[in-house]
């Protein structure tokens, strides 16, 4: 059936405007741009431009940092959540704030479809259409780049130039980049070697450990419920924070990792990412838990965290059992509130203190000089407990 309106995840790029081209041009309905200000540097009046030459009805930019950075960012902070260990997904926590948005814009104007520029390999795919069923499962999916002829880049530069969308192609970046205020990730290209390494010139937030300051800096960082809330005894928003967090982070070359994950897919994808004030915020937060949380619900939220970051990744924010995972972190973070101090050098992060009003270390206990509360003939049956099963099973 012919959509009769289509709200198109738009970003002013190649892809995307030949999207928006073809959508008008091969469903000959109006189509609705939608961009997201998720923190990325753009010149928002020549995107608006370009999406009204390209044949959108209308552009509508939506600036949804602060939702993005306190409900997103700082959730999977307080979840401790990386996916295959090493990924702090600020691609994939960036998709569902888009995709609701999306939605919640087609509902407005009366639109019956929805639209991405998501490739036929990757995740976003799957992270957008997830987004869209779970919110408005009435609506139309419309996804080109598993529809249309065209198989490759050049052809698409090929209709842009048919077509009179003026697209600027650069080779001397010979990558792709995705960009958000919570990170910069790379992949394609020059990268798909994995024998090559990443040029220096490549990277936008961080400079090398190598050209970062001699003298490394010192920050006091604040949590309540564990969400952060102040730097240095001033307290900011969430957008300004992280906005701080980064700016230092990339001075001192933190937060630049480089790995091959697993897509959803099934396919094995490099990434190489920048994400200073995030990694900042990992190993603060998880520093403040350590004296914050009991042993067994640390052991039980670690136990849940790759389920939890499987989750994002793959684009299943929305499903029944994130939200139940969801409720219980929020639940863990109620005590996690403190400060903790780190020290940036080169590339590092180290936790050089930590306290908190709920800290469960108490020196007393944990001195090896004398002290109460602790009998130390107390472990002797509780040795001899642990070692029963091990004692009957070799006695044989």
């Amino acid at each position: 059936m012919r959509p009769n309106k289509i709200v198109l995840a738009y970003s002013g790029g190649l892809d995307t405007s030949v999207i928006l081209k073809w959508l008008v041009e091969r469903y000959q309905c109006p189509v609705i741009a939608f961009c997201a200000d998720l923190g990325q540097e753009e010149d928002w009046e020549e995107i608006r431009r370009k999406g009204l030459n390209c044949g959108a009805e209308k552009v509508i930019i939506q600036d949804l940092k602060e939702e993005f950075v306190r409900e997103y960012c700082f959730f999977a902070i307080k979840a401790n959540a990386r996916y295959e260990d090493w990924y702090l997904m600020g691609t994939s926590l960036a998709r569902p704030v888009i995709a609701k948005a999306q939605v919640e814009i087609a509902l407005k104007e009366g639109a019956d479809a929805v639209a991405h520029g998501a490739t036929g390999k990757g995740n976003d795919q799957v992270r957008f259409e997830l987004t869209y069923q779970a919110l408005a499962p009435h609506l139309k999916i419309i996804a080109p780049w598993r529809e249309w002829e065209f198989r490759g880049r050049s052809d698409l530069i090929a209709y842009a130039k048919e077509r009179g969308i003026p697209v600027p192609v650069t080779p001397e970046k010979p990558y792709s980049i995705d960009a958000n205020i919570f990170h910069i990730s790379y992949e394609g290209g020059i990268l798909e070697d994995l024998w090559q390494e990443p040029p220096e010139d490549m990277f936008l937030m961080t400079q090398a450990p190598e050209k970062a300051p001699e003298e490394p800096i010192y920050l006091d960082l604040y949590f309540d419920k564990g969400e952060p809330v102040a730097i240095n005894g001033e307290a900011l928003g969430p957008v300004e924070l992280l906005q701080r967090l980064n700016y230092l982070g990339g001075l001192h070359g933190v937060g630049r990792i480089d790995v091959v994950e697993n897509r959803y897919v099934g396919i094995k994808s490099r990434g190489v990412y920048e994400t200073p004030g995030g990694t900042i915020l990992h190993y603060a937060h998880r520093a403040l838990e350590q004296i914050t949380l009991d042993r067994e619900i640390m052991r039980l939220k670690d136990s849940l965290m790759p389920k939890i970051a499987e989750l994002i990744y793959y684009g299943y924010w929305f499903s029944p059992e994130f939200q139940a995972l969801k409720s219980l972190v929020e639940t863990t973070q109620e005590r996690v509130t403190g400060t903790v101090r780190v020290k940036l050098y080169k590339g590092n992060i180290i936790v050089v203190g930590r306290k908190s009003p709920f800290s469960l270390y108490k020196r007393e206990l944990a001195s090896f000089e004398e002290g109460e509360g602790y009998n130390p003939k107390d472990a002797e049956g509780f040795i001899r407990l642990q070692g029963l099963r091990l004692k009957t099973y070799y006695s044989i």
